[in-house]
């Protein structure tokens, strides 16, 4: 760990002793640490000062930055403190959940295999009660489980399920990037990336612009897999038809039974 004295720090972060003391003052910057008479600052202090000078470079106060540094220092997260909190933190997802016993579960899905299971829970559809000795289950999300049992009924393996679950996850992962992405740049058109609201209507316009994203996100989402499926449903259909009457005319008829 790096040690500066305060004529060291100042310089390293590109501002002034008596900066550096005012900061100390209105409680910005921790105070030092002593050995004898002299204070010792650290790589914290200087990271700190490079975090109080990019937000002066942005157009916040000096309150402003108390309000925002004071929120971080009491555990808030980064969302809480610019007012974002609800919004950022409240799950997209609604699923609903629900909990089953081991064997309720296996009975549901036709599976005893851990491996299955442990695919289940990376997928984020369940979570053990006791990971050392499960005997109940979390259902995190029990429509898309509910609806893998009643095809594992209709004869479809579990495996095949999951495989399937894992590429669409996959699939699913770069969409959501493509969404939140165009939010990103949304937020920050006309300032540099990393722009933070510094006034209420800044904070009311991005709560709601977020707002907004997540719901076209979710709906434009949803009804885009629906009219995909629609058309490669229809597609594939026609494909299976064709085969089967080429496979129908191909095939000799039916020798007439013996008289």
């Amino acid at each position: 760990m790096t040690e500066y004295r305060i004529d060291d720090l100042a310089r390293a972060a590109g501002t002034t002793t008596r900066n550096v003391r005012g900061y100390q003052d209105r409680g910005l910057l921790p105070r030092p640490l002593r050995r004898g008479r002299i204070a010792i600052y650290t790589d914290a202090h200087l990271a700190r000062l490079k975090v109080i000078n990019d937000l002066l470079k942005r157009g916040f106060t000096i309150r402003h930055i108390g309000e925002f540094l004071s929120g971080l220092q009491r555990g808030e997260n980064l969302a809480k403190v610019l007012g974002l909190e609800e919004l950022v933190s409240e799950p997209w997802s609604t699923a609903t959940s629900t909990t089953m016993s081991a064997q309720d579960l296996r009975d549901l899905l036709n599976s005893g295999n851990p491996v299955h299971y442990e695919r289940l829970a990376e997928y984020g559809l369940i979570e053990p009660d006791d990971s050392e000795n499960p005997d109940r289950y979390t259902i995190l999300d029990q429509e898309t489980v509910s609806a893998y049992g009643r095809l594992v009924k209709l004869g479809l393996p579990l495996s095949g399920i999951l495989d399937v679950h894992g590429r669409l996850d996959h699939e699913m992962a770069a969409v959501a990037e493509i969404v939140i992405s165009a939010g990103r740049r949304a937020v920050t058109e006309g300032h540099d990336d990393g722009w933070i609201p510094q006034t209420t209507a800044e904070s009311e316009w991005a709560t709601e612009l977020l707002g907004e994203l997540r719901r076209a996100g979710s709906v434009s989402a949803h009804n885009a897999l629906d009219r995909a499926l629609d058309r490669d449903l229809a597609r594939q259909l026609s494909e299976y038809l064709d085969r089967a009457r080429e496979s129908a005319a191909t095939d000799p008829p039916d020798a007439p039974a013996a008289g």
